[in-house]
């Protein structure tokens, strides 16, 4: 079949797919097959068959439509069939013209990406989303833990036990140990308060206080149901926990010298141990940096991996995390500079990162103060939140070593920078400053 590419065209033998749940609608340019657009199944044989076609239609370019996760499973077969496959977002190609429907989808689609007008959603390596997909799973539990601790509370509440009130973590040490004891069966008030630690604040007295209430049995069935699926979801976080380590041990390229390592068995030395994994794969500590914990940097790397290359400059990475200001300028004047609103887990985690940081003494923490003076919190958070996604980016890419040098020297360069601005001012007006001389 002859092949002919217009002069508008920038990919000429690009073909669009609309992906659904049951079937998948697949335009290709009217050149290449007579009959340009098909429709496929859902199951593998299907998709095979459809990387059959697009391949014998002489397609090498394929722009997906990402509706929810049903595009996964076809675009990992047409990529592993040696096509290129442009992973798009649907809102670049919402504006259909005419009547919407499956077929007029993927032709549209076909047609944009034909003449370039769409961008390639990025994703990570196949090894960083296997590290991801455990992740999130770890993040569902934990989710779904919460909520049974909560219910494990309302149930207490209902029956006027006011743990709570007297200690500061219900599923701690003694919490669990009165609750447990509960469950089993006792109800003295003396008894429960026995299993107080030393470290609680609470007197006996106090604990002695809140566990005095009611025993109604049917809160007493819903708290043994709601600890039984507390500890069922334990296991399960334990074995997530086991599955991460031992890819995130497989994956550690390097050895990171992170310093004197704590003694065997201690709770400092299990943190250790989980920075130098995370480590060894980024090849960079990126808990250095103020702000950023063991929780923030697992989310970092097992979302976007410790590979930057597909960004070019820092300001494209920090674009694609939604952290730069908007430029929505028309006539010439600057109509709305706000970013755009984002779902990014990367985004989010760098922004509770910087929340982080209202406190610190570092010369982040000094940061951060100084533009809540000038602006209000959310947007100084934002900000925040972008000078740290630069610095993992200059971390990863280059293999700098993040050093702080604290707050006294952040305040000292300000105040320099604020007598150079005068200085400037002053000689722009025709005067000159000079420093104070010191009292006698």
């Amino acid at each position: 079949m002859a092949m002919r590419k217009r002069d508008d065209e920038v990919f000429p033998n690009a073909a669009g797919i609309d992906v659904g749940a049951s079937g998948h609608w697949v335009a290709v340019p009217p050149h290449l097959a007579e009959e340009s657009v098909r429709e496929f199944g859902a199951m593998t044989d299907d998709l095979n068959a459809l990387a059959d076609w697009l391949l014998a239609c002489g397609v090498d370019t394929v722009a997906l439509e990402s509706t929810g996760v049903y595009w996964i499973p076809v675009f990992e077969v047409l990529e592993q069939r040696g096509l290129k496959v442009w992973l798009v977002d649907a809102r670049q190609m919402k504006y259909v013209p005419g009547r919407k429907s499956d077929v007029q989808d993927c032709q549209w689609l076909q047609k944009l990406m034909s003449l370039g007008f769409l961008r390639a959603a990025w994703r990570p390596d196949g090894e960083v989303c296997v590290v991801r997909a455990v992740a999130r799973q770890r993040e569902v539990l934990l989710a779904e833990q919460a909520s049974w601790v909560q219910r494990m509370q309302k149930a207490l509440v209902q029956m006027n036990i006011q743990l709570t009130e007297v200690l500061t973590d219900v599923m701690g040490m003694t919490g669990q140990a009165i609750i447990r004891a509960i469950v089993a069966g006792e109800r003295d008030p003396k008894a429960l308060a026995r299993h107080r630690n030393g470290r609680v604040k609470a007197s006996a007295e106090e604990i002695t206080k809140a566990l005095t209430g009611n025993w109604r049995d049917e809160h007493l069935f819903v708290l043994s149901q709601s600890l039984a699926m507390y500890d069922d979801i334990a296991r399960h976080l334990a074995e997530c926990d086991a599955k991460l380590q031992a890819l995130l041990t497989d994956l550690g390229q390097s050895k990171v010298d992170l310093g004197k390592v704590p003694r065997a068995g201690s709770k400092l030395r299990l943190q250790f141990d989980a920075r130098q994994i995370l480590a060894n794969w980024a090849g960079v500590d990126l808990t250095r940096i103020d702000g950023l914990g063991l929780a923030a940097v697992m989310k970092i790397l097992s979302e976007i991996g410790p590979d930057l290359s597909r960004f070019e400059t820092v300001k494209h990475f920090c674009s694609w995390l939604g952290l730069c200001p908007g430029t929505k300028i028309s006539g010439g004047k600057v109509l709305s500079a706000k970013t755009k609103r984002s779902a990014n887990r990367v985004r989010q985690a760098l922004k509770m990162a910087a929340m982080s940081l209202s406190h610190s003494d570092s010369a982040l923490g000094a940061f951060y103060r100084r533009l809540c003076s000038r602006m209000d919190k959310p947007r100084a958070n934002t900000a925040v939140a972008h000078k740290l996604a630069r610095m993992v980016y200059f971390m990863l890419t280059r293999g700098e070593a993040f050093v702080d040098k604290g707050q006294q020297h952040y305040e000292e360069q300000q105040r320099q920078r604020s007598i150079a601005a005068l200085k400037r001012r002053a000689a722009a007006l025709g005067f000159e400053i000079n420093p104070a001389s010191a009292p006698a």
